[in-house]
């Protein structure tokens, strides 16, 4: 498995004990980083104070189902993939959880093999695998062997944590990460409590000096209200 899949969240949303803890316990082992609900409300909570890559979430949940969490968090926009699992498993249910916006939709009993290659897959919707030791934005070239970063032919003078921030964004391929996700992975700093907003605005504010200030063309931008993203110009 790439880092990048490695340093993925996984937040599971299940109330029964039994598989909940067989899903927290498996996929941990196979290095990603797992955290456990066993209600719609408590998984919501996890979900704006843990910012996951992915949700697991099941469908019949005591006090509100996951179809009524699933239909709130593409109303409020939330960026995570999702993954349905449940024991209703006609075509009619399927085609209800998709239409209202899972990403998957996995019926109970299920194999766990097929359940990690479908995590596997939809992960790497927003984090392609690495393929070389190069990452390229544009006229822009990361080599993650060397950590070292240039454009337009000439070498950029990164400090090591400039140089992790611009590749965390070159891995997320475009996507908008927000300053939570930068703290989390950048910064390795998980607790909520611990607010990095300037820290981190100031660091990309020398960053972007660097990458940007020389040329006509700006790589990396600012998305108001939301974070920041790394991608090439529009045609």
């Amino acid at each position: 498995m790439s880092n990048a899949l490695q340093q993925s969240h996984i937040l599971v949303i299940e109330d029964d004990n039994k598989l909940a803890t067989a899903l927290v316990s498996g996929i941990e082992a196979e290095g990603y980083r797992v955290s456990r609900a066993s209600s719609a409300e408590e998984g919501f909570f996890l979900l704006h104070s843990n910012l996951p890559d992915l949700l697991l979430l099941d469908v019949t949940l005591p006090q509100r189902n996951g179809l009524d969490l699933l239909r709130q968090i593409r109303r409020d926009h939330i960026d995570v993939r999702i993954l349905m699992l449940t024991s209703h498993n006609t075509v009619e249910d399927r085609v209800e959880g998709l239409n209202l916006g899972a990403d998957d939709y996995l019926g109970k009993p299920f194999s766990f093999p097929e359940l990690l290659a479908r995590i596997g897959a939809l992960l790497r919707r927003i984090l392609p695998e690495k393929v070389s030791d190069e990452l390229s934005i544009a006229d822009l070239r990361l080599n993650t062997r060397t950590r070292a970063a240039v454009r337009a032919g000439k070498s950029l003078e990164l400090s090591q944590r400039e140089f992790d921030l611009l590749l965390y964004l070159a891995e997320n391929g475009g996507r908008t990460v927000s300053r939570e996700m930068l703290a989390r992975h950048v910064w390795k700093e998980s607790s909520r409590f611990t607010p990095l907003d300037n820290v981190i605005d100031v660091q990309m504010a020398r960053l972007r000096k660097k990458v940007d200030d020389d040329h006509s063309v700006r790589l990396l931008h600012t998305v108001r209200g939301l974070g920041f993203s790394l991608r090439e110009p529009e045609a």
